[in-house]
């Protein structure tokens, strides 16, 4: 027998003669899944149709409820905060230790997929359900959550939930409207309390460490056909508004050599701005999403363009080269087309670096379970990112095929979600001795 598989031979061994830590299945994910997907599906349509389960809407009270009946199940103290995130919370052998956090959020963006945060949030509960079912007891307690309205789906305001419970208030925030919906009534429609939004604070060492599982929302891992991510952490972000200047004037009459085109200028930024972000080694993303051209007739020169710029890097210093090098290309590109251009800064958050020790205990399971392993950032945003300011983060990602999520094309296969769940359960699990 070749030494490789003399040692793989051992090893399977040794793992069938030791007890075995239950496994979460990929048909109860499957399952579970499945179901809350009819909370914001199409009329008539079908798991392939997608979700629109957005932040404090009914369908997002009805997913809500559906996962506090799971809660529930599991044995596990379930309750509402003042920001309207869902806890449950299962007692460990040594109470007096803070509780291990762990989950993600099942709100989803208008016309969305079905496993961007359902994932992490549904295999949270499983790990409790599967603990419990198997009597299986840990030292630290044990604390999973469903943050509120994860998704950018209030006034552009993300991450409200979680931003709540860490504190980080907006001016006027709750004054803020969408849809129709003050955010006082939104928060209070889901059960929440904002005259005691205090109360939702999580004060210094309340928990242990927080890990979240989720789809990848990339094609990185399934490109490289690897199972598992672990998760360096969450990129920087900087945005800015751009507006460009320019002179509005008849498209007949005025010749080419004097118009003060703003959107020729807006072109040449955009095309700058993808320049600088490929001139360079590295994982640095740049991208112009948003643009109105005012007056934005067929038959007019335009004389405004009002455009988002987003960068994201893993490195903040990086990130400020990227948008010192842009503001420069952007000098130039003003002098020769005749136009004004004003990049004001709007957003920055830092890069929030996951824990080594939390990526160990992530690494530690999946050689466990005999899972391949690769190391990358995240490009989107998390709740992960807000609670690694209170304590140490890790995330696990899966495969998303195709690279694409935010659509109701967002697909990841079954096995592995059961992966993802059961390296989530096995680092629980080592976090909680």
């Amino acid at each position: 027998m070749r030494r490789r598989n003399f040692i793989s031979a051992c090893s399977a061994s040794a793992l069938l003669s030791a007890p075995a830590t239950p496994i979460i299945s990929a048909d109860t994910l499957q399952a579970q899944i499945t179901a809350l997907s009819a909370f914001g599906r199409p009329n008539g349509g079908n798991f392939a149709s997608g979700v629109s389960r957005v932040g404090y809407s009914d369908e997002d009270i009805a997913g809500r409820n559906y996962a506090m009946s799971l809660m529930q199940k599991t044995g596990a103290k379930v309750r509402l905060d003042a920001a309207g995130n869902i806890f449950a919370s299962r007692p460990g052998t040594d109470n007096s230790l803070p509780p291990l956090l762990f989950g993600s959020h099942i709100d989803s963006v208008p016309n969305g997929g079905n496993f961007d945060g359902d994932l992490g949030s549904l295999a949270s509960i499983q790990v409790l359900q599967v603990l419990n079912d198997a009597q299986i007891q840990t030292r630290r307690p044990l604390t999973t959550v469903i943050w509120a309205c994860e998704e950018a789906s209030f006034s552009g305001a993300m991450l409200n939930g979680s931003r709540m419970a860490a504190g980080e208030l907006v001016p006027k925030e709750f004054d803020q409207v969408s849809r129709g919906l003050i955010k006082t009534e939104a928060v209070r429609r889901i059960g929440g309390n904002p005259a005691q939004i205090e109360t939702a604070f999580i004060k210094p060492k309340q928990y242990h460490a927080y890990l979240e599982l989720h789809i990848e929302q990339g094609g990185t891992l399934a490109r490289d056909r690897t199972p598992i991510g672990i998760v360096d952490g969450i990129v920087a972000v900087d945005s800015f508004e751009v507006t460009i200047i320019g002179l509005a004037n008849h498209a007949g009459t005025t010749p080419m050599r004097e118009r003060q085109d703003a959107l020729v200028a807006a072109s040449m930024l955009i095309l700058a701005v993808r320049d600088s972000a490929i001139g360079e080694p590295g994982a640095q993303v740049g991208t112009v999403g948003h643009i109105d051209v005012t007056p934005n007739a067929t038959n007019v020169v335009p004389g405004e363009v009002r455009m988002s710029l987003d960068l994201r890097d893993i490195d903040a210093g990086k990130l400020k080269r990227l948008g010192d090098k842009i503001r420069a290309q952007a000098k130039s590109i003003a002098t020769n087309t005749g136009t004004e251009i004003q990049i004001k800064a709007i957003v920055h958050h830092e890069p929030a670096l996951a824990a080594p020790d939390l990526q160990r205990a992530i690494q530690s399971a999946a050689d466990k379970l005999r899972l391949d392993t690769k190391h990358l950032p995240s490009g989107a945003g998390h709740d992960a990112q807000v609670m690694a300011s209170l304590m140490p983060m890790g995330m696990i990602f899966v495969p998303s095929i195709g690279g694409i999520s935010h659509s109701p094309k967002e697909l990841t296969s079954w096995q592995d979600c059961a992966n993802g769940a059961n390296i989530l359960m096995e680092s629980v699990l080592a976090l909680s001795r």
